[in-house]
């Protein structure tokens, strides 16, 4: 008996021995990424921002990782191939492995639903920013619900950020902000990539945000026959329908909402920033604040030859030759971009034309290109210019 209870102990401890040796170790000087599934496995970032990856594929010809450079990676006798990378950018990157020519998720990364697809992203922190980090605080909840569409046909999905406390205080009324993804995404999008329910619940807990409720739906609407999303009149016109006959109600239905314009904002990312534009400043009515990040709209992306240039007049009339009206009715019109963005200039000249007409418009602009980064940092402002 004692002499099996010894050989089952070796034999457990050879097969731990062997496994354990067989996991590749941490590159020193890196850590591995906050996105990685196990976090005793790579992506891994070094202090300067460059990455690690590394994957298993002892019958491939070649592979190479995309995060918006291609880099080629080296193969070792095991079958392992792996790369370092330049230095990134601090904030939410989307990438993918291409072996053999075929573009496929990492393993070792958790999936996010961008760029239109189910992707592996990494997330690498920004040193000396933490307003998107998990604090000892209150915290609220992200909420999943699902709601009939009479616009689609068809039962849908949103998400619904509810502040701490919200179960408690049953007599307690929010204000509500309706916030939208870019293109490619969908109401996922804001709650997880985007942080927001981290984002507020740090921002309530300090005093610098008013306890609200924050609705993510999913702007991608289409009937039969036509394409969801985009920036054309058809496209808004439906988003529009979807959210004042469908979303609205079921939220004020459902939820503890104050009524009116003055409790209502409306903000969006790039597709979602052309959403919160149209929608918002055509419908003062219904919205006081209106935040459009990193939107296309304005230029700074590629167009059908022969487009005209955006003119904020047709799209709003009166934006530009009665300014005075939509001051008296909008206490907060926002707009944000990040400074390596090619949607900057152009963003910068129309914020520009708006004050020489008169228009009150707050603009920001922070490090990055057109990602997430950018977007928790504008959400994260223009959360604490609203409600008060």
């Amino acid at each position: 008996m004692k002499k099996s209870v010894y050989l089952f102990l070796y034999l457990y401890f050879a097969i731990f021995q062997t496994a354990f040796s067989q996991v590749p170790a941490i590159p020193p000087g890196s850590v591995p990424a906050p996105t990685n599934i196990r976090q005793n496995d790579c992506p891994c970032i070094f202090r300067d921002y460059r990455v690690f990856f590394r994957i298993t594929a002892p019958d491939a010809g070649k592979v190479q990782v995309d995060i918006g450079k291609v880099y080629d990676m080296q193969r070792d006798d095991k079958g392992i191939w792996s790369v370092t990378t330049d230095p990134l950018d601090p904030g939410f990157h989307y990438y993918s492995f291409v072996i053999n020519g075929v573009r496929v998720s990492d393993p070792a990364s958790e999936s996010f639903y961008g760029t239109g697809r189910m992707s592996s992203a990494i997330d690498i922190p920004e040193e000396g920013v933490d307003f998107y980090s998990v604090k000892n605080v209150p915290h609220g909840e992200i909420r999943n619900r699902i709601y009939y569409s009479k616009t689609t046909g068809t039962w849908r999905s949103l998400n619904i950020y509810t502040p701490p406390g919200y179960d408690k205080s049953v007599s307690v009324t929010y204000p509500v902000m309706y916030i939208q993804h870019g293109g490619g995404e969908d109401e996922r999008g804001w709650a997880v990539q985007g942080k927001t329910g981290i984002i507020l619940d740090n921002l309530i807990a300090e005093g610098k945000a008013v306890p609200m409720l924050v609705v993510i739906p999913n702007g991608n609407v289409s009937r039969p026959g036509m394409s969801a999303g985009g920036y054309n009149d058809e496209a808004m016109n439906l988003f529009r329908e979807e959210l004042f006959e469908n979303v609205i109600p079921f939220i004020e239905s459902n939820y503890r909402v104050k009524p009116g314009a003055p409790n209502r904002a409306i903000s969006g990312l790039s597709m979602g920033g052309g959403q919160a534009f149209y929608t918002g400043l055509r419908s003062t009515e219904m919205f006081a604040y209106v935040g459009v990040f990193s939107t296309g709209l304005f230029g700074g992306i590629s167009r059908q030859p022969g487009a005209a240039e955006f003119n904020p007049e047709t799209v709003i009339p009166g934006i530009l030759t009665n300014p005075a009206s939509f001051n008296s009715r909008l206490k907060v019109f926002y707009i944000s971009v990040g400074e390596q963005d090619p949607r900057i200039e152009p963003t910068k000249k129309l914020v520009q034309t708006f004050r020489d007409k008169g228009l009150k418009v707050e603009f920001a602009s922070f490090p990055g290109g057109h990602e997430w980064q950018v977007w928790r940092k504008s959400l994260h402002d223009f959360a604490q210019r609203i409600f008060k």
